[in-house]
Parts: C-alpha cells; structure tokens; sequence
C-alpha cells in the first residue's frame, strides 16, 4: 500500500494545475519552482526529471478523469524493475528506476496503490470549473469537493442562487 507521504506527494502532483481567476496555472511551468518542488520531493531537480515528472502528471490526470485509458501510463514505467528484498520482517519491494524518472515512476506506483486499496477514492473535485484533485480518506467516501472552504462553499451558493432564481420565475 502506498503510505501517506506517498499519497500526498501524488495529490500534490496532479493539483499542480489549479484554476486561478478563471485560468489554469501551472505550477511546474518555471523551472525555479519546479526544481523546489522536485527537490521538496526526494528528487534531483534535474530538467530531465521534470520533463518526465510533467509526463506522469499529464498522463496520470487523464486516467484519473478517465479520459485516458490506464495503459497510457506503460511509457512511464518502460525498463522499470522491482526487486524483492527478504528481511525477518518479510519480503518488501525496492524499486530499481534510472534516477530522472524516479518521481514519475513513483507518482505512477502511488496511484496503482491506491487503486487496489482505496479503489474510487482518488477523484476530480466535483466543481466543472477546478482541475484539482481529492483523495477521500472519509468513511463515508462521499467528499465531492477538493476543498470545501472553497469549490464546496462556491457550488453550494451556486445550487441555492438558482433553486431561489428558478422559485421566482414561477
């Protein structure tokens, strides 16, 4: 199972392209940022390791949104090796990637973890205007809203302006 710095690493990747003011930013479009943030995470900041950073990202977005099928991401994980290691504690896996594709590889294992333990629950916020992402960890699994202080708040005044507009024409 992917653990939890493993899992937010991966949300925070696939929320790299927010909605700011009606127009996407990317948040990994500057090389300075996006050095911080590769380094931020393990990673070596290399241009190399961002070119393949924005692939995952890219790729992972459209199988999460399900415009994209899953084998889009088999590029990703091309000579890709996992090698068992053997301990008292029993056998975990070690993963033998080329180091400028380590954070995409990685991204990619996140989110296949995440399928089969948490199938579902890795989403699209439910507001049509926000690219971000949620990760439901609720019991319920019925988060809609990547934040609800702001898409969940947005889409709730949205739902009663128009319920009071609509009873008002009538």
């Amino acid at each position: 199972m992917a653990d939890r710095e493993q899992q937010d690493a991966l949300l925070e990747l696939l929320n790299t392209t927010p909605v700011v003011n009606g127009v996407v930013r990317d948040q990994l479009a500057d090389q300075e940022a996006a050095r911080t943030w590769q380094q931020a995470h393990g990673g070596n900041g290399s241009t190399e390791e961002h070119r393949h950073l924005l692939q995952a990202r890219d790729a992972l977005h459209g199988v999460v949104r399900g415009s994209r099928p899953t084998a889009s991401l088999a590029p990703l994980l091309k000579d890709v090796i996992s090698r068992p290691r053997l301990s008292p504690a029993g056998v975990s896996w070690e993963l033998d990637a080329p180091a400028e594709r380590r954070l995409a590889v990685e991204a990619v294992m996140a989110w296949s973890a995440l399928q089969e333990t948490m199938p579902g629950r890795l989403r699209p916020c439910a507001n049509p205007e926000c690219r971000r992402f949620l990760l439901d960890r609720s019991k319920t699994n019925k988060a809609r809203w990547c934040s609800m202080a702001v898409c969940g708040n947005r889409m709730k005044a949205r739902r009663h302006y128009q319920r009071t507009r609509d009873g008002a024409a009538e």
